[in-house]
């Protein structure tokens, strides 16, 4: 790899797509390599088996994730990379954000762990409070997840 005058890399063999950085947030330990996969108890909502899983492009909106999930262990960021195809969640889209501005997306795939972040800056503990109590509203409203189904 070799500098070239403009100050671009050169690999030798032109240019080269960068990949998208997905993140996932939650309390569970894991380390590179291991898979995050469907068909456990969800870290959010009634806890059901989790048909979905869930990735951001967003560190704002991992971090939210890793706010809000359950359990009482410390709260992580990974690097992720999906295994198979993923779609928008319309939990975050369609339904409160048109064209999924927080880029939240969901797939029946794993996602392979492949970084964590180490360094990131949570919301403001009065923030996470009133998100919380929004949250326990809707769900003794019994507004489901489109997630559930």
């Amino acid at each position: 790899m070799e500098q070239n005058k403009s100050n671009q890399i050169s690999h030798g063999q032109g240019a080269t797509p960068f990949a998208q950085t997905y993140f996932h947030g939650t309390r569970v330990e894991l380390k590179a390599g291991d898979l995050i996969e469907p068909g456990f108890n969800s870290n959010y909502g009634q806890r059901k088996n989790a048909k979905y899983i869930f990735l951001t492009a967003t560190l704002d909106a991992a971090v939210w994730g890793a706010e809000l999930a359950y359990g009482e262990g410390r709260e992580k960021i990974y690097l992720v990379e999906p295994t198979g195809p993923i779609v928008d969640d319309p939990d975050l889209t369609d339904k409160k954000f048109p064209g999924n501005p927080t880029k939240s997306y969901r797939s029946t795939y794993p996602f392979r762990v492949v970084g964590e972040v180490t360094n990131w800056q949570g919301h403001a503990p009065e923030q996470v409070k009133v998100m919380k109590e929004h949250l326990e509203r809707l769900k003794e409203q019994g507004i489901d997840s489109l997630n559930d189904y």
